[in-house]
């Protein structure tokens, strides 16, 4: 295993005949991690190690990629391209829950049963930031987080406003929303591949309940992020007191922290 992954234990998950490896770590109830392009890297493991520290089971799925290698533009690439025509994510389909996220809410049961607490918490991240949203028709997540959510891309005004999941769905999300269950997103102002719209259209469907943490990425930001920052909780994290990545961070183990670690 990759130093990487050090202090995570590889397991396996099956449902409806599809078999993948997850990586998991810590105690108490289970946070579903789900990896940004190109998969479980260095940081995203990084930012797993936060959730244990929290008093959390972080749970790592590998859904694509190689699980501790570093990224590189070749290798996202390579990751990118065969998850863009599997039939598992809906990369440039509009109003389409991906099916990759049945599967994902199978392990966010299992997990559940053997960690126990309240529910989970779910972090989606780039391309499967809308998968948080999506694994909310089940009871079971009352944490959802998403974090530069980048599908479907954002190559026209009806794909930068959608939100990747199906119209019920939808409908059952805004369900729980009224139930109490609040959504947390996270974006770079600049961000391209997660456009204003899409959480403008989150606010729109949601309310209150949408609480969208916008960082400021233009020229001559306080922080100094790159006008190509996309990465809130990993790659483009400055984990220093007081910058806005640093507070989004914070903002995201807090909301595990009130909805998962309760009497």
């Amino acid at each position: 295993m990759s130093d990487a992954l050090e202090g995570f234990s590889r397991g396996s998950f099956t449902f409806e005949g599809k078999t993948r490896d997850v990586y998991r770590s810590g105690n108490g109830p289970a946070v579903i991690v789900i990896s940004e392009m190109p998969g479980i890297t260095p940081s995203v493991a990084g930012f797993a190690r936060r959730v244990v520290e929290l008093g959390c089971t972080a749970v790592m799925p590998s859904i694509f990629g190689h699980p501790g290698r570093a990224p590189s533009i070749r290798y996202t690439i390579e990751s990118l391209a065969p998850a863009c025509v599997s039939r598992e994510f809906s990369a440039l389909a509009l109003r389409r829950t991906s099916p990759v996220t049945v599967w994902l809410r199978a392990l966010a049961r299992q997990a559940h049963g053997e960690c126990g607490g309240p529910g989970v918490g779910v972090v989606g991240m780039c391309f499967t930031g809308g998968f948080a949203l999506a694994m909310m028709v089940d009871d079971v997540v009352l944490a959802p987080v998403l974090s530069q959510p980048s599908l479907p891309f954002a190559i026209s005004k009806s794909y930068r406003r959608d939100l990747g999941i199906s119209d019920a769905d939808l409908a059952r999300v805004k369900e729980r929303c009224a139930e109490g269950v609040c959504v947390l997103g996270l974006r770079f102002t600049g961000d391209r591949a997660a456009p204003p719209e899409r959480f403008q259209r989150l606010r729109d469907e949601l309310g209150d309940a949408f609480i969208g943490v916008e960082i400021d990425s233009s020229a001559g930001n306080p922080d100094g992020y790159g006008k190509a920052a996309h990465s809130v909780l990993t790659t483009d994290l400055i984990d220093r007191p007081g910058t806005r990545t640093r507070e989004a961070l914070d903002q995201v183990l807090e909301l595990l922290r009130s909805r998962l670690l309760v009497p």
